[in-house]
Parts: structure tokens; sequence; C-alpha cells
């Protein structure tokens, strides 16, 4: 009886240490739920490629882990982004989600999300109400706060001395903080504030109304197909001749400059950060970049990049041992990782702070329109909200 019982310790003890060494060893599962169809299906494309081309340079590994990306598409719906994200945690059980591109799906995933206790890295969408009184220890931002490339674009239109500026902004949070950050640091007359559909394409009321109302200068924030489809009509309809037009760096990145073309020389746009940008990570991005996918890179793909970096830091610095929720968070906000955009660093509330440039839409040496950084606008920028986060502990 005494031997059947040791033999039983012995047994149950060997099935527990290979469960907790299976458990060491498993792969690294993360979601990469995104916007892979409709208008805004680059974005999301960018974002998924930088964060795999980080995984791929990585040698498929984070801190000496094998790494799953699950690919999900949320089609920009808020209830299908809801709905795969459960399906995401509960069923694929990730340790990580990321990728979604639009404030209205991010504001949709971040409860049930939080609530499992999986850390979401967005690389992109950085809503106001995540930044302040709703901030959660479980969301990082790789990306922005969603105000502060509008407050730059701002900033640069009222130092240029710009007298009546009109606005254009989808109808969703996201645009929301748009118009409220331009707004913040714009201290001249808005002659119009337009909200437009998040799946508009076709923008002739929009245009009679800038006609009719005569604005020295016009901000728009309409990424991916709503930028293009907007630019081109506002060129064709002859309105560049008599308004300046400027945009945060969605509006005018390389996707939307291939889309376009030359009708988009001279366009200021600001961002965190530039394809053009002079640091080894940058430089490495790039050319990798350029390498595996044939084209530039855009401001989402390099998100998604830093992103991968973010979570193979706290994979590597906690050795794994993710369970371990306040380690993963210490870990997170620690940074630990070489930035494409430069130093980077987190604000309380767990949104970077960072700089601001100044980018132009040129002609490159080698024939290419494509954006080249100019100056930097804002210096170790914080966004608006982080004083009213008390941030929750784990």
């Amino acid at each position: 009886m005494q031997l059947i019982r040791k033999t039983c310790i012995a047994l149950c003890l060997g099935v527990a240490a290979t469960a907790a060494m299976a458990q060491t060893d498993s792969a690294i599962k993360v979601g990469l739920l995104s916007t892979l169809s409709g208008p805004g299906a680059g974005l999301g494309v960018d974002i998924r490629d930088g964060f795999q081309l980080a995984v791929k340079l990585s040698g498929g590994k984070f801190g000496g882990k094998d790494v799953e990306v699950i690919v999900a598409d949320d089609q920009a719906s808020p209830d299908v982004g809801r709905q795969t994200a459960d399906r995401l945690v509960k069923r694929d059980k990730v340790d990580f989600l990321t990728g979604i591109v639009f404030s209205n799906v991010m504001l949709a995933v971040g409860a049930p999300t939080f609530q499992s206790k999986t850390f979401y890295i967005s690389a992109n969408a950085g809503p106001s109400q995540l930044a302040g009184e709703q901030c959660n220890p479980y969301f990082f931002s790789a990306s922005y706060q969603n105000d502060n490339m509008h407050e730059a674009v701002g900033k640069v239109v009222n130092d240029k001395g710009f007298k009546r500026v009109a606005l254009i902004a989808p109808n969703y949070p996201a645009g929301k903080d748009a118009i409220t950050g331009f707004k913040r640091f714009y201290k001249g007359e808005v002659a119009s504030e337009t909200y437009t559909a998040l799946n508009q394409l076709d923008y002739g009321t929009e245009l009679s109304k800038l006609r009719a109302t005569k604005p020295d200068a016009v901000y728009i924030f309409l990424p991916g197909g709503l930028g293009i489809n907007f630019i081109k009509q506002f060129v064709g309809a002859g309105l560049s001749k008599d308004m300046i037009l400027f945009g945060p760096g969605f509006s005018a990145d390389e996707d939307v400059i291939k889309a376009v073309g030359d009708p988009m020389l001279g366009m200021f746009n600001t961002s965190q950060w530039g394809h053009d940008m002079d640091n080894a990570a940058n430089k490495k991005f790039v050319a990798e970049f350029e390498k595996a996918y044939g084209r530039l890179p855009t401001l989402y793909a390099a998100q998604g990049y830093d992103a991968a970096r973010l979570i193979e830091s706290a994979v590597r610095d906690t050795k794994g041992k993710l369970e371990d929720k306040a380690l993963v968070q210490k870990a997170l906000q620690t940074a630990k990782f070489d930035s494409v955009r430069g130093p980077f660093k987190f604000n309380t509330n767990h949104f970077p702070i960072q700089d601001y440039h100044l980018r132009v839409i040129i002609k490159d040496s080698k024939g290419r329109v494509t954006n080249r950084t100019l100056n930097t606008v804002f210096k170790g920028h914080a966004d608006a909200y982080a004083a009213s986060c008390k941030m929750p502990s784990l």
C-alpha cells in the first residue's frame, strides 16, 4: 500500500512537471485582429505585414519561444470585432491581441478583452476614452493617442498664418478626436466642420460646401480609401488652386500617394514617424519591408512592426512568464526595444510620449512621389487626457 502511494506521488509529480514544462515551452499566441476588407483594408494589411515582418526577422521566436500569429478580419465592424476577439481570447487562448485600425472597433473589443486579462497592444487606434478615465492596465498603445497628430497639424496651420480653415473627418470616435485635437492648437476661424460617413467615397456635397465657404486651407482626416477618393475629387474639382490641403500622416501616407500620384505633391502632413528617419532600427525596417513586399512602408506598417517589437520585449524580459500579469505589465511599461521612431517611452496612461514631425510630399531622387520629413513640431509630446487616468493596479 505504501509502495503504491509512493509510486502515485512520483507519477503525479512527474505529470505536473511535464505539464509545467509544456506550458513553459508552448508557443506565444498573438491574435492580430484588423480590417482586411472594405475601404480600410489597405491599413490593416500594412499593420499585418509590418507585424509579421518583425516576427520573421526575429526568426519566428520571441524570447526564445515560437510565435503563432492568428490573423482575423474585423471588417471594420464593432460587432464583428467583438465576436472575433471573444473567439481569439476564449477558444484560441491568445496571449496578446493587436491590429485594430478603427477606434469604434477598439472600444467594442476593449471591455471583453480586458475582462479576460488579455493584454491589448494597439498598432493604431488610440481613442481618448482609453487615454483618460477609462484607461486600463491591459491596454498599451504602440502608436499614438488619436488627438496627437491632429494637434501637430493644428499648430503648423496656425503658425503658417491661415485665417479660415475647413475641417473634414469621418463621424466616429477617432474623427471626433481628430477635430478636437486640431482645434486645441489652431486659433483661427473654423469656416466649416463636417463629419462624413466612415465608408463614404463620394464627396460631391463636401466639395460644393468648400466652394461656397471659400476657406484658405482645408484640413482632412480621411484615412486609406477615403483620403484617396477625396483628394482625387478635390484636385479634379479645381479646388487645389485656391485652397491649401493639410492632413495627418494617415491621409498623406504612401498608400494614398501610390493611388493619387503627382496631385499630392506639396501636401503637408504630420506624423511621429517617417521612412527617412535616420536611426538604425528604422533603416533596417524600411530596407527589409521593401525587400519583403516591394513597396515603401506606411505609418501603419511601422506601428505594426513596433507593436511586435514591444510584445517581443515583454516576452523576453519576463522570461516567458506571461501568467504573471503584473510582471508582463511592468515589462511592457518599461518598453525596452528599439523603435523605428527612435527613443520610446510610455506615459502613466500607457500611451507614448513622443515627437511629432512635419512632412511634405515631394518627388525624390528615384522619381518617386513620397514623403520627406522636414522638422519637429512637438518634442516629447504627451496627450491631453493622461491627467484623468487613474491607472488601476494588477
